[in-house]
């Protein structure tokens, strides 16, 4: 069985206190799809690209195991593509340039062949997008996760509603969490966003962790501290791979590998802020996730006598 994964397949052009890329492959799919592939294959991929999509890239993503059979390849049009700057916390950025391209029209097929699969991860789109996609499945996933983000609360707000009653696990960050919500405790905001209909979610906090919280249960993951992040695009959607490739090839749904899956997609997201676009993702092997791995169980490993 396998992992479905939709999102964009893209163009970034980034700018951080510590450098300046030029045009470079980006998009949630295509970052999710490299992080996954780390765990589980094959990723059967639902995506949209134009004509000047390199390629190479397609190839790339092809030997790591995934499925292109479900992106469309617009030949006469150009690839969605987004640009922006980060501050000097690297928290906060501002988008200087988005254009939709394929991605305005972009309507999702789901190939015959990908019907089997047990695990669905919706990228950051359109909610009516992301619900396309779950209607057309003719059996419910095992586990579907979602990504969501501002934009789609003030603007498809119906729409994210009803895919929330859909969905297994919602992936968010705590300002996305606190306006979903209304509320301004991380705690508070759980709940309310639970009753919406997810089971679980994960609240990722930047380099500041990530939480879980499944009914009245709460986890917290750090972040990996790091001397040069250079480029936090993708850290979310890298984590979002890590985290469904671990529960992926795990097949395991229980609360505790829950946990598990954040520290994988910590530790993978660790790996994507080090250098620009997907190129640290390109070069990881299994030893250097083995070794991320033990660093972060050495960073919460502690014993305590209370007398």
């Amino acid at each position: 069985m396998s992992l479905i994964v939709i999102g964009t397949m893209a163009f970034d052009a980034i700018e951080t206190p510590f450098g300046k890329s030029n045009k470079i492959v980006g998009g949630a799919a295509t970052y999710i799809a490299w992080s996954a592939s780390n765990f589980t294959r094959p990723i059967k991929q639902i995506s949209v690209v134009g004509g000047d999509f390199p390629v190479e890239e397609m190839k790339m993503l092809e030997a790591r195991g995934v499925n292109m059979e479900g992106v469309q390849v617009k030949k006469d049009q150009r690839s969605f593509f987004w640009s922006g700057k980060y501050h000097l916390d690297m928290n906060s950025r501002d988008t200087l340039d988005t254009q939709l391209n394929v991605l305005a029209d972009f309507q999702p097929v789901v190939p015959d062949s990908y019907q089997d699969c047990e695990f669905l991860m919706l990228g950051n789109l359109n909610p009516h997008i992301q619900l396309s996609v779950i209607k057309q499945l003719k059996n419910r996933p095992k586990l579907v996760a979602m990504d969501t983000m501002n934009f789609w609360m003030e603007s498809a707000m119906d729409d994210l509603e009803k895919v929330l009653t859909k969905i297994d696990v919602l992936l968010i960050n705590d300002s996305e969490a606190r306006q979903l919500s209304g509320q301004f405790s991380l705690v508070k905001a759980a709940k309310a966003i639970l009753r919406m209909g997810p089971k679980y979610l994960v609240i990722k906090k930047g380099e500041h962790g990530a939480l879980l919280f499944y009914e009245n249960q709460v986890f917290f993951a750090p972040a990996l501290p790091l001397e040069d992040v250079f480029d936090p695009t993708g850290a979310g959607d890298t984590f979002a791979g890590g985290f469904m490739g671990h529960i992926a090839r795990t097949k395991d749904l229980s609360f505790d590998n829950m946990k598990r899956g954040i520290i994988v997609g910590s530790a993978m997201a660790s790996f994507c802020v080090e250098k620009f676009g997907t190129t640290r993702l390109k070069e990881i092997t299994a030893d250097d996730i083995a070794g991320r791995m033990k660093q972060f169980k050495d960073l919460v490993s502690f014993d305590v006598e209370f007398v």
